[in-house]
């Protein structure tokens, strides 16, 4: 019996123990739980605020099972393609690395859109049926149901706003922005400037490369202009390449210094002092349409083809705009607008050759409706250019016959008048500029609806020199001293005669003419030395020498009168005679020759016969010059003296010419 009990004892402290050992468990959880039990409590009021706007019975609930089942299936379909899209995002690379790829990723994100689009009508459309259950069964409160329609609008507006871009978050205008930065890194690193080299000189052969990229590049441009073109992107892409090329072409010409394109017509006297900018404008803008601008025609071409004419045409158009032809047509405005004066009629000619040379290059480049601004300042230009130099060539007559009541140069030279004129024609008939001149006419007198020859031409030519003709004998006549006269005749006649003999103008004027004042130098030539040196040896006679028989001292008295007397006309001719000059070096040459012909033998024979009877004295009063001295002398007379070269100047107040030549009484050298 003892043992029984212990064994109870034992048996029931073992069941204590375990009970013991679960209270301690039950309160450790108890311990844990008290945390979650109090979060409940505290969620239990927001919960209850969440379900009290349904205030329906069961039967009421159970209706609305149905509308939601219905809406859930659209509604799920949109979200997991919503994850779709964004599960793009890292697989968009770049697509400068992998292009291909990138428009793979591309298309697929558009299929999703599209497919994103298409489905959240429908799932809006089952919510906003919820709603309206909700609504008519008075299944929740007006303020829960307030709030609902709330967010439907907000969805609503979401899908419908441009295009639906809204619905990937941005990702794709991200995308396409990529492209769009991948489109300009190709043109960038492929622009490379154009140079302007010996080969490109007026003259030579324009060798333009098939095309200034590579066609890889080419053709990815064309792969990511069509894409960006069906997002509707092609203005952004437009100005991209707009932005890019005519930076390109404006680099190009920035080497070649166009600061000059700038000038006003406030900057510069007349157009002699631009006439190497004026050069140089021709030069550069036939580089600019024959070399830059012909192969961005060709690149904008080759890229926006497949968009159509008015595309790449348009884009074209901007390039050579925002590039700098128009700077080009502006300075050749510029021009036309300064001060008439004959120079100006070659730079107008000069300007004219260089258009008319390009005239093709323009009419392609720049025919189509998008350059209608180049061409409308390329019309008004070519018409100013026309306009300007006819004006001066029939205004020239009337300019040359204003010159003659302006004083004779007073060393008896040839005027810069005369000079200028000859040459002016001379430059007029070459081929230069005849032909230029006689299209401007051509063109010039069409506009007025009358016929142009080439006769008309050369007639105005040969008023001009009738004209330069009638000027001289005026001009000859002003002078008090007919000796002068002679040698101012002398000179131009010879002048017209030499300079003009085996030339254009020579031969337009005829052989006849020529020989006409070849005769008439002679005859002044002659009338010259008469009227001056050839009367200087009679002053030394030997009248009464031979036969006089009174005495060496009568002798020498007699030679020293005359010595004296031939000593003081010599030295007053040639003091007057020293600042005179004659241009040609044959005619005065051969004009000093034939002075010391008359003089030199008849002095050296007096002086040897009675150079004696005064050298006994030593005094050179008497015997004032050596044979040598003397001829050095006279070789010395008529040489010009160094001035600088003029041109024919004229004013023009009031539209017209005026009768004014700059630097009237210096003449021009003729070197």
């Amino acid at each position: 019996m003892m043992e029984k009990g212990v064994e109870h004892l034992i048996s029931a402290r073992k069941s204590m123990r375990v009970n013991l050992e679960k209270s301690k468990d039950v309160g450790l959880s108890l311990e844990k739980a008290t945390p979650r039990l109090v979060e409940i409590n505290q969620r239990l009021p927001s919960l209850e605020a969440a379900i009290r706007p349904i205030r329906a019975d069961q039967d009421a609930l159970g209706g609305v099972v149905g509308h939601i089942n219905r809406a859930v299936v659209p509604a799920a379909a949109v979200l997991k393609v919503f994850d779709a899209i964004h599960g793009l995002e890292n697989s968009l690379s770049d697509p400068e690395s992998d292009l291909p790829g990138y428009f793979s990723v591309l298309k697929r994100l558009k299929e999703a859109l599209r497919f994103l689009g298409e489905n959240c009508d429908m799932a809006i459309q089952w919510l906003a049926d919820i709603v309206e259950y909700l609504e008519d069964h008075n299944v929740a409160d007006g303020k829960f149901i307030s709030s609902l329609k709330e967010v439907l609008t907000a969805l609503r507006e979401l899908h419908s706003g441009e295009d639906g871009s809204c619905l990937d978050g941005g990702l794709l205008e991200v995308a396409l922005d990529r492209l769009e930065n991948e489109f300009r890194r190709l043109l960038t690193e492929n622009s490379v400037p154009l140079p302007m080299s010996t080969s490109d000189l007026p003259g030579e052969q324009a060798c333009i490369a098939p095309s200034l990229l590579p066609v890889a590049v080419i053709k990815k441009l064309q792969s990511i202009l069509g894409r960006l073109v069906a997002n509707n992107r092609l203005e952004k892409c437009v100005l991209i390449y707009v932005e890019v090329r005519s930076s390109n072409v404006r680099e190009s010409l920035q080497a070649l210094n166009l600061d000059y394109l700038e000038i006003s017509v406030s900057e510069f006297n007349d157009v002699q002092s631009i006439e190497g900018h004026i050069a140089n404008w021709g030069k550069h803008l036939e580089f600019a349409v024959k070399h830059l601008l012909e192969a961005e025609y060709k690149l904008c071409n080759d890229v926006f083809d497949r968009l159509g004419l008015d595309v790449w045409m348009g884009c074209f158009a901007k390039i050579a705009a925002q590039a700098g032809i128009l700077a080009f047509l502006q300075f050749g405005k510029t021009v036309t607008e300064s001060k008439k004066d004959p120079i100006k009629m070659l730079k107008l000619l000069d300007i004219f050759a260089s258009l008319n040379k390009l005239r093709l290059d323009f009419n392609r480049l720049f025919g189509g409706a998008a350059c209608a601004e180049i061409q409308r300042l390329t019309r008004d230009l070519i018409k100013r250019v026309i306009d300007g130099a006819s004006e001066l060539f029939w205004e020239l007559q009337v300019q040359v016959e204003l010159q003659r009541q302006i004083p004779p140069p007073p060393d008896g030279g040839v005027p810069k008048l005369i000079i200028f004129i000859t040459d002016y024609c001379n430059k007029l008939l070459g081929d230069d500029y005849k032909p230029m001149l006689t299209q401007v006419l051509v063109i010039e007198r069409s506009w007025k609806r009358e016929i142009f020859q080439e006769r008309l031409l050369f007639d105005e030519l040969l008023n001009i020199m009738r004209a330069v003709q009638l000027n001289l004998e005026t001009w000859s006549k002003g002078y008090k001293d007919d000796t002068l006269s002679c040698l101012f005749l002398m000179n131009n006649h010879w002048h017209l005669y030499k300079d003009l003999k085996g030339t254009k103008l020579g031969i337009l004027l005829g052989d006849s003419w020529l020989r006409e004042h070849e005769q008439y130098k002679e005859y002044y030539s002659a009338v010259f030395l008469k009227e001056s040196w050839a009367k200087l040896p009679a002053l030394l006679s030997r009248e009464g020498l031979i036969l006089f028989s009174g005495g060496r001292a009568t002798a020498r008295d007699l030679v020293k009168k005359r010595l004296k007397a031939f000593n003081e006309a010599f030295d007053d001719m040639y003091k007057k005679q020293c600042n005179w000059i004659m241009l040609d070096k044959e005619l005065r040459e051969k004009t000093c020759q034939l002075i010391i012909q008359a003089i030199v033998p008849v002095y050296r024979s007096y002086m040897q016969n009675y150079g004696p009877l005064v050298e006994q004295e030593g005094s050179s009063k008497y015997a004032k010059y050596t044979v040598q001295s003397l001829e050095k002398m006279l070789n010395s007379l008529f040489v010009p003296k160094p001035t600088r070269q003029g041109s024919f100047k004229v004013r023009v107040p009031s539209g017209k010419f005026n009768n004014s030549v700059a630097d009237q009484n210096q003449t021009a050298i003729v070197k």
